[in-house]
């Protein structure tokens, strides 16, 4: 399974983003998608995941949007009023069944990851 994310860029303060990653593969199902981010002598962190439940990171809510396309196994997150703190790279992960041999077995996956800088 490859994860393809796209979008990334440079934005001033109080702009918007749209994030998107797109998953291939062997797929029989996708349990959950969603989008982490790693600033420099950071750890990485969630951002916002979309499986049975959504959820946010509180430093994002109110202002990025998650969304998933099922029949397209992609996922997109709309960022604005940006600030300078979300600068970071931002990490695509997915949760994917596959079948091997007959059997379902869930992997979970990384995209390679896009910069996004938030200028002040």
């Amino acid at each position: 399974v490859q994860l393809q994310a796209s979008g990334g860029g440079l934005v001033q303060a109080g702009g918007s983003l749209r994030l998107s990653c797109a998953a291939s593969g062997n797929i029989a199902s996708i349990n959950s998608m969603g989008w982490y981010r790693q600033a420099p002598g950071k750890q990485r962190e969630l951002v916002a995941a979309s499986g049975r439940r959504t959820n946010y990171a509180d430093s994002v809510k109110g202002r990025f949007t998650i969304s998933r396309d099922n029949a397209k196994n992609t996922v997109t997150l709309q960022m604005s009023s940006l600030k300078p703190e979300d600068t970071a790279i931002y990490y695509c992960s997915a949760d994917v069944t596959g079948t091997y041999g007959g059997y379902g077995v869930t992997h979970s996956y990384w995209g390679q990851g896009t910069l996004v800088t938030v200028s002040s």
